[in-house]
């Protein structure tokens, strides 16, 4: 009868028990318990094969299988597992749409409370990961750990095609599309194609003409930021491109490139009329006007 009394008091919403230190009420006594625990700091249940404690039977059953590599609950839509029951639930919202954490300041919506509590750090500036070394400040713990690998040096991915390491899978899989010639970004507008959403971006400024870096001294704008860093060393003198044969130093690798070529012989361009080589495509350009007719150097009478 003791146990059909606790359960009606889940119909009639009567909760009894009350926690004397913060005030959250329970229907029943062992949830009391097992509340005052977050109080006490008490965490009676200790895995055995790593020591770590929790207050709840229930988080250690969850927790042992990490270590077991038990995955009990799978999802039934595309048979993907999971050791916890909120982790298929959670997932689950991928295949209904269900996003039901919204973000009272833009709108955004998201699937799992962690990830709103993350995407308002954004609105609130709060950055509570910081780095031991340097103590640089991050708003998600994933950031902070990409950062320590900077100190570390330690790059984990590696391409089994060329040997390049990288600090991250994303990165990885990125530079695997050099190898497999995967082009997954198109333009809306003429069709071109790129490994990279960076690179299609970039490229859209064509269309659109924006350019959104400004040198501070001339006001000249580029659509990218390296054309406006190069295009800055006109102001300051900088040439950090030196040629290893005769030490003529350059602004521009382009310029070293096309330079060595002095030293090497190579002339990669063609005429495809009379066969003449160079080693500039600029210089090819003006040698084929000759062909058309063109004077490509008319000085005035």
């Amino acid at each position: 009868m003791s146990s059909l009394k606790t359960h009606q008091k889940i119909h009639i919403g009567e909760k009894p028990h009350q926690c004397l230190q913060c005030g959250k009420t329970f229907n029943h006594k062992s949830s009391l318990k097992i509340h005052q625990m977050i109080h006490t700091g008490e965490k009676p249940h200790q895995c055995f094969q790593c020591g770590k404690a929790f207050s709840q039977m229930s988080n250690l059953k969850a927790h042992q299988r990490v270590h077991t590599g038990a995955r009990p609950h799978q999802c039934s839509q595309c048979g993907k597992t999971f050791s916890q029951m909120s982790y298929l639930k959670t997932h689950q919202m991928i295949h209904t749409g269900e996003k039901p954490h919204q973000c009272s300041q833009c709108g955004k919506t998201f699937n799992h409370l962690s990830n709103l509590k993350s995407h308002q750090r954004i609105h609130t500036g709060e950055k509570p990961y910081q780095c031991s070394q340097c103590e640089k400040t991050f708003n998600q713990m994933s950031n902070l750990i990409r950062h320590q690998k900077v100190h570390t040096g330690e790059k984990p991915h590696q391409c089994f095609q060329c040997g390049k390491t990288f600090k991250e899978m994303s990165s990885l899989k990125k530079h695997q599309r050099i190898h497999t010639g995967e082009k997954p970004h198109q333009c809306s507008q003429c069709g071109k194609t790129f490994n990279q959403m960076y690179s299609l971006k970039i490229h859209q400024r064509i269309h659109t003409g924006e350019k959104p870096h400004q040198c501070s001294q001339c006001g000249k704008t580029f659509n990218h930021l390296s054309h406006l860093k190069t295009h800055q060393r006109i102001h300051t003198g900088e040439k950090p491109y030196q040629c290893s044969q005769c030490e003529k130093t350059f602004n521009q690798m382009s310029s070293l490139k096309t330079h060595q070529k002095i030293h090497t012989g190579e002339k990669p361009h063609q005429c495809f009329q009379c066969r003449k080589t160079f080693n500039e495509m600029s210089s090819l350009k003006t040698h084929q006007k000759i062909h058309i007719g063109e004077k490509p150097y008319q000085g005035s009478l």
